[in-house]
């Protein structure tokens, strides 16, 4: 009935992910948020969670930006 599926086709483990990658990410997702109209020293100031919510919804980061 079921299928034994082929060990060697997968992975044991998920690839960890590194603290180079994550600031890379990071420095992306701040400069997307420039892009969208946030001051720049706004950005600085967030953390890499606070700035992942607030690229979630990136319409109401531009229309707030609109009415600055």
């Amino acid at each position: 009935m079921w299928k034994k599926q082929n060990r060697s086709t997968k992975p044991m483990t998920r690839p960890v992910k590194s603290a180079v990658e994550r600031k890379r990410r990071l420095k992306v997702q701040k400069k997307r948020l420039v892009g969208l109209g946030v001051p720049e020293v706004k950005v600085a100031r967030m953390n890499s969670s606070e700035v992942r919510e607030m690229l979630k919804l990136p319409c109401k980061i531009s229309k707030s930006a609109g009415k600055k």
